[in-house]
């Protein structure tokens, strides 16, 4: 797997791929109607906007030379109801678009995350969670804007470019021409802008992930840090990524404020040509000031909608970066899922088979496990051990079918576990990590989370067998105590109980328990092995442990070495047998004498 880290850029292609805004069609499509009436909107606003200067002109060169009072009331009544009319549609129109965008914001963020939970744990060992969260928030915040505003102004400033264009020929066709000498040349130069611009904002993009990665990083690592007095290094390192940010950034802005500058530049020239050709024109007779002064004021405002359409593409430039990280996420393959084929394993008995199995983490790695073959019966509870890195936690994983197998079979109950749908799978099983989560509030939330339709009497009986109800209920508020996200608030010893009630409210079928007793002291894990005796009677478990006291009275232990099964037998069996285990068991003994 490639490995992100936060001072490692996301690299995107240089092209703007546009098939990325095309799935946007499936979240805009049920907004179409009202698409639509924004747009009629938005197009009576723009034309009824746009008839001032054509009024101007008439009545300059037409309602007070030859006194037409009529026409010029007539003119006044059309232009107050045309203002009445624009100041309603501007209230209706902001109103139905941010609903609209909202809307679809929120269904793209929920497909995101709805995505998210279902990749392989391969995702998220490979890059920074900051630039997972930076995906899911920021940047599907920047296309809000661009779907309430960008693309109706685009729309809306396209039909105004038009508008003005015939009211100009309408008025005076040689000044028209004049007028439009600049466009070709603005087409040029917006050409030539693009590119670096874009690969300015999509550099800028990668510093801002980079940012947000190590924020989170810091954040989740602040109490070594603090241990470690690396909070002076830690703020330089930070200095450096906001400066590398605001580096791009700014490179960014300048370069997107370039075409703007070049638009004005181009309407001021066009401007004073139009004035000093109007002037001789008038001089000669062939034109009249009134149609000067409002053929002028459509000239300036021709360029209006031209540096709107630009700032429009810069945004869709711009956004362009954020769009491909967002469906590319989407796109990102369900690596783990439930094949075509697969059906709901029914009720589990217990019964697992691996058969042959050989894994790898990655193709081109040196396998983990090779040719692994077991079987374990109903009710037996099989322990894992032997030296670091040698494959313990992969077994349980491959077993949960957080990685798929590269050769033979796992089975459960005589069923492929490949061919069973996951949520069948994984909801029989109660899994205790070395690691225990726990979730932002109340203790009795994050026991319940297993089974989230469990009363409090359940939840209570969880906690009393592994040794937990005692400590909870000296908090002021019991199992209603509010905990931190990822329990800071509580010891390591106290966070591993909470989380082994967890796994234990589930009644899972298989037991799965990854040293799930290393911060607990010896009093309560004494206390503790006594409850999951009974709750272990019946039950097959895999049970991973360095501590071997708490394996003793396994059904069998499994010494793993060598990406294999070293050694497999009883407590007893292996010590007789005077191999790996023993060793391993005879050095941790006379260490515990030692002490």
């Amino acid at each position: 797997m490639a490995i992100n880290r936060y001072d490692k850029d996301e690299e995107l292609n240089v092209r703007v791929d546009f098939s990325y805004f095309s799935m946007l069609k499936k979240y805009v499509a049920p907004y179409i109607g009202k698409i639509i009436a924004i747009v009629l909107v938005m197009f009576a606003i723009a034309f009824l906007e746009l008839l001032p200067p054509y009024f101007i002109s008439l009545v300059l060169d037409k309602c007070l030379p030859n006194k037409d009072y009529a026409l010029l009331f007539k003119l006044g009544a059309v232009l107050v109801v045309s203002f009445a009319v624009v100041l309603v549609c501007q209230r209706i129109r902001p109103r139905i678009a941010h609903t609209m965008s909202m809307n679809i914001i929120k269904d793209v963020r929920s497909d995101l995350f709805r995505h998210m939970q279902h990749l392989p744990l391969s995702f998220f060992d490979s890059r920074p969670h900051g630039k997972i969260l930076v995906r899911v928030v920021n940047y599907v915040n920047t296309i809000a804007n661009l779907l309430s505003n960008g693309i109706f102004d685009m729309i809306t400033n396209v039909f105004k470019m038009f508008v003005i264009v015939g009211f100009m020929f309408a008025m005076d066709v040689k000044f028209t021409f004049v007028c439009l000498i600049g466009l070709p040349l603005f087409v040029v130069v917006l050409f030539i802008i693009k590119t670096h611009h874009r690969k300015a904002w999509q550099k800028y993009s990668a510093k801002q992930s980079n940012l947000n990665a190590y924020i989170q990083e810091s954040i989740s690592g602040m109490k070594i840090t603090q241990s470690f007095a690396r909070e002076e290094e830690n703020a330089e390192i930070f200095d450096g990524l906001c400066g590398e940010s605001k580096k791009y950034w700014m490179r960014s802005v300048f370069i997107g404020g370039a075409t703007a500058r070049f638009v004005n530049l181009l309407s001021t020239i066009t401007l004073t040509a139009i004035y000093a050709f109007g002037v001789g024109r008038i001089s000669g007779g062939e034109l009249m000031v009134g149609t000067l002064i409002g053929f002028a004021s459509y000239v300036s405002r021709f360029w209006e909608p031209v540096i709107v359409l630009t700032n429009f593409y810069n945004e869709i430039v711009n956004c362009g970066a954020y769009i491909e990280r967002i469906f590319q996420m989407m796109d990102e393959p369900l690596v783990i899922e439930d094949l075509p084929d697969a059906e709901p394993i029914g009720n589990i008995e217990g019964r697992v088979s691996f058969n042959n199995v050989t894994f790898a983490y990655e193709k081109g790695l040196p396998n983990i496990l090779e040719n692994v073959s077991f079987n374990v019966a109903k009710g037996e509870t099989i322990a894992l051990v032997g030296p670091t890195g040698a494959g313990k936690s992969t077994v349980i994983n491959l077993l949960a079918r957080f990685y798929d197998i590269q050769g033979g079979t796992i089975t459960v109950d005589e069923k492929d576990i490949k061919h069973a749908t996951l949520h069948s799978l994984r909801s029989q099983m109660g899994i205790m990590l070395q690691d225990s989560f726990l979730f932002s509030g109340t203790i009795a939330d994050n026991i319940r989370y297993s089974k989230l339709d469990a009363t409090d009497e359940e939840v209570i009986e969880a906690s009393k067998a592994v040794c937990a109800h005692d400590f909870i209920m000296e908090f002021p508020d019991g199992y209603n105590t509010v905990v931190t996200e990822g329990g800071s608030s509580l010891s390591a010893g106290q966070k591993q109980l909470i989380a082994f009630a967890r796994a234990l409210l589930a009644d899972p079928a298989i037991l799965i328990l990854d040293e799930a007793t290393s911060s607990i002291d010896t009093e309560t894990e004494i206390a503790l092995q006594k409850g999951l005796e009974r709750l272990l009677e019946g039950r097959t478990s895999f049970i991973i442990a360095h501590r071997l006291s708490t394996i003793k009275n396994s059904s069998r232990i499994m010494y793993i070495a060598n990406k294999s099964i070293a050694e497999c037998g009883t407590h007893d069996e292996l010590l007789e047998k005077g191999g790996k285990y023993a060793e391993l068991y005879m050095a941790q003994y006379k260490f515990l004498e030692n002490l």
